[in-house]
């Protein structure tokens, strides 16, 4: 497992436990370079979750790439890396569904962000909505507003 925090390739379990009922198991380990501590869910996967991209490709669906949007959108914001996690990582579990379109998981996201944090939900909408102008940031703000 790659540390996340420089990358190396090596790193061993601190602690193992159940997660989500029992669906997962989450694993506490130490990156044996950098001494840093992080978080991984192994989960049996029977059936991957298929994502229907906008041109009509279908790939597996990655709780990683959402994650990336989420703590891109939550940099430097108060919110916690364990509650992003357990958000993407809960996502395939959530849709109980073969198939989901990425439109629909940029609206989960969005709406799973919404009373966490409005600035993310700004930041991650003005890349999933692709605002192309200042006005549209305002439209997306106004609405934020009246609810």
């Amino acid at each position: 497992m790659r540390c996340p925090y420089c990358s190396a390739p090596d790193s061993k379990v601190v602690n193992s436990r159940p997660s989500d009922e029992g669906g997962a198991i989450r694993r506490r380990r130490e990156c044996l370079s950098c001494g840093r501590r992080f978080t991984t869910y192994e989960r049996a996967q029977l059936e991957p979750l298929m994502v229907v991209k906008r041109d009509g490709r279908r790939e597996a669906f990655n709780p990683d790439k959402l994650l990336r949007g989420l703590l891109l959108a939550t940099e430097k914001r108060p919110v916690r890396e364990e509650t992003l996690r357990a958000f993407a990582y809960g996502f395939e579990d959530e849709i109980g569904q073969a198939e989901i379109g990425s439109s629909e998981i940029g609206k989960k996201a969005m709406n799973f962000l919404r009373p966490i944090d409005e600035v993310a939900y700004i930041r991650f909408a003005s890349v999933y909505r692709d605002f192309d102008s200042l006005e549209r940031f305002i439209e997306e703000i106004r609405g934020l507003k009246d609810g």
